[in-house]
């Protein structure tokens, strides 16, 4: 989704964010809330999270 070159964390996140942007992935109703495509489930192992609990789920794939 973001590459497989190495990033920082801060990286990371914003390549994610940049990536639920294009696709459109914010709940209409609750931006706050992130509703997850197929490659993103596989990263999140959820259907649906906050914005604040996407750093911490992220962090499990980091090194």
């Amino acid at each position: 989704m973001i590459g497989d070159a190495p990033v920082t964390r801060p990286e990371a996140v914003k390549k994610l964010w940049e990536y639920i942007r294009a696709h459109n992935l914010q709940d209409p109703q609750d931006k706050r809330q992130i509703v997850a495509d197929d490659k993103l489930r596989a990263v999140l192992g959820q259907d649906r999270i906050g914005m604040f609990g996407l750093a911490g789920v992220l962090g499990a794939h980091l090194a």
